[in-house]
C-alpha cells in the first residue's frame, strides 16, 4: 500500500512538474538541489475528518503522509480528562502526527474564551483557531497575555458577517497584541473576491495558520475543490509562502466529498508536494 501510494504521489508530482509547470528535467534537478528546506509544515485541518473517528483520521493521514493535526472538539471533546487528553496524543503518536493547534472554536461570550484557552493549555498547544465576536476582542487579548497562547482568527467568506476575509480580521487586530492573529482560509478568502496570494503577503506577520484548499469560482458560489483544480494559482502561493518565510503550517481542509474524502487529499497532498519540489 505505501509503495502505491508513493507512486500515486509521484505521478502526481511529475504532472505538475511536466505539464503544468513546464520546466524542464535538468531546470527542477537544479531547483532541487539549491532549494533550502521549506520553513512551512504540511498538516490537515481537523474539520477535513468530521465524518470520520480518530482512528480512520489517522489511518488517512499515514496513508497521505501528513504529520500535523489541527485538532477539533469531535476528534478531542472540549470536556475531556487529562487521562483522555494523554491518551489522544498517545494515539497520534503511534501514528507519526502530532497535534498543534486546537479549533475553529466558535465563542459567543467571555466564559465561552476562557473555556477555550483553558482547553487550549490542557491539551498542550500553543495556537487557538477560533472566531469571537468583535466585542470580545479586548478580552481575547487579555487571555493571550494571560496564557501566553496564540489565537488565530479565520475567515470564513462572504456569508461571513464578522470575518469574510483576511482584511476585515486585520482592520480589527492591527493595534492588539501581536500574539492576536489570522487563519488564514484562503479559499474562503477568494470566494470574497479577494486576492490570497497578495493578502498571504499582506498580512503575513499577522497569519499564524493557514487552511490549504482551493475553490471553483472567485464568488459567493465558488465551491471546494482539489488544490490543483480552482481558481487559485498554487506555484504563485507557494512562491509567497517562501518570499513571506511562513513558518506556520498550511493545514489542508478538504471540504470536498467529505463522506469519502481520502481521493481528494491524496490528490491535493500530491499536487501539494509535486509543487514545493518543482518550483
Amino acid at each position: 500500500m505505501n509503495s502505491r501510494r508513493r507512486f500515486v504521489q509521484k505521478g502526481i508530482a511529475g504532472l505538475v512538474a511536466g505539464s503544468l509547470l513546464s520546466v524542464t528535467r535538468e531546470s527542477q534537478a537544479a531547483s532541487v538541489l539549491d532549494r533550502k528546506e521549506d520553513t512551512f509544515k504540511l498538516g490537515i485541518a481537523g474539520f477535513s475528518f468530521v465524518n470520520f473517528k480518530l482512528d480512520e483520521a489517522l489511518s488517512m493521514m499515514k496513508r497521505t503522509d501528513v504529520h500535523y493535526l489541527c485538532i477539533k472538539d469531535f476528534h478531542l471533546p472540549y470536556n475531556s480528562t487529562a487521562e483522555q487528553i494523554t491518551a489522544f496524543h498517545e494515539k497520534l503518536k503511534e501514528s507519526g502526527v502530532t497535534g498543534y493547534a486546537v479549533g475553529p472554536i466558535y465563542t459567543k461570550t467571555p466564559k465561552d474564551i476562557d473555556n477555550a484557552f483553558d482547553y487550549a493549555k490542557r491539551v498542550g498547544v500553543k495556537l487557538i483557531i477560533g472566531i469571537p465576536n468583535h466585542e470580545d476582542l479586548k478580552y481575547v487579548e487579555q487571555k493571550v497575555k494571560e496564557y501566553d497562547i496564540k489565537y488565530a482568527i479565520h475567515n470564513h467568506g462572504p456569508e461571513d458577517k464578522l470575518y469574510p476575509n483576511a482584511a476585515s480580521i486585520n482592520n480589527l487586530i492591527k493595534d492588539l497584541d501581536p500574539r492576536v492573529g489570522i487563519c488564514f482560509d484562503m479559499g474562503h478568502n477568494r470566494r470574497d473576491n479577494q486576492d490570497s496570494i497578495a493578502d498571504l503577503n499582506k498580512y503575513s506577520k499577522r497569519i499564524f495558520d493557514l487552511h490549504l484548499k482551493n475553490v471553483t469560482a472567485a464568488t459567493k458560489d465558488g465551491k471546494a475543490a482539489e488544490l490543483g483544480r480552482g481558481v487559485i494559482d498554487i506555484p504563485a502561493f507557494v512562491k509567497m509562502l517562501r518570499k513571506v518565510k511562513y513558518s506556520g503550517v498550511c493545514a489542508l481542509e478538504y471540504e470536498k466529498d467529505m463522506k469519502d474524502p481520502l481521493a481528494g487529499i491524496a490528490e491535493s497532498v500530491g499536487y501539494f508536494k509535486g509543487v514545493c519540489d518543482a518550483v
